[in-house]
């Protein structure tokens, strides 16, 4: 993958942690690609603003899929400066990504990256298009940025974000018994019933829409 986006011509950064794969990747660059930098590291630590150097970013990669949800979060904090994601990942996890409201696979990690960027599985792909094959199914997810938090005038999208982590902290409760140890429940309550919504709503039957409006009148 590495090599196809070199061959662009873009300036590129690979961002590896692994000692063969980190020569593998020199060698690359310094026979073929002058264009292209490899960065030894771990991508939980790597700075991507010091990367870009005011430049507009596009990523790509294949995730460790038991960091995935870490490494979004670090890409994420980076959102105002990324144009597109392109990342493979286990399908289940895929699959919260695109989920919509009111579906089994719709959480906190679906309003996280649908607040940021809007996802779309674009390529299925079955264990043996790697070598070892995992033991699961994985997708290429593609992200283009911003998302739906663009319009919804949030001031502090860390603060947004913590909240709906509350609201979602036992999917099975409703929205009033989640909230109730940061807003009373008539406050909850009220604010639902201004949205229409019942008393017994659940965060998963919020769209991010709703969670903002939401968060805006209990704030």
């Amino acid at each position: 993958m590495t090599e196809y986006l070199a061959a662009t011509g873009a300036p590129v950064y690979a961002v590896e942690l692994d000692a063969p794969l980190i020569a593998r990747l020199q060698a690359l660059s310094a026979a073929r690609f002058p264009n292209l930098t490899v960065v030894p590291g771990d991508v939980l630590e790597t700075d991507l603003a010091t990367i870009a150097a005011g430049r507009r970013i596009k990523l790509y990669g294949n995730l460790p899929y038991y960091i995935t949800s870490p490494i979004l979060h670090r890409f994420f904090e980076s959102a105002t400066r990324i144009d597109e994601i392109h990342i493979v990942i286990q399908a289940e996890v895929a699959a919260r990504l695109v989920a919509r409201p009111g579906t089994r696979d719709y959480g906190y990690l679906t309003v996280l990256t649908q607040f940021f960027a809007r996802p779309v599985i674009a390529l299925a792909l079955p264990p043996e298009a790697f070598r070892p094959p995992p033991e699961v199914e994985s997708a290429l997810v593609s992200m283009k940025l911003p998302g739906e938090g663009a319009t919804l005038g949030i001031g502090d999208s860390g603060k947004f974000l913590e909240f709906v982590k509350v609201c979602f902290a036992q999917k099975r409760k409703t929205l009033v018994n989640n909230l109730r140890g940061i807003v009373t429940p008539a406050k909850v309550k009220d604010a639902l019933a201004a949205m229409q919504l019942g008393a017994a709503a659940r965060a998963e039957e919020l769209s991010v829409a709703e969670l903002g409006t939401f968060y805006g009148k209990l704030s």
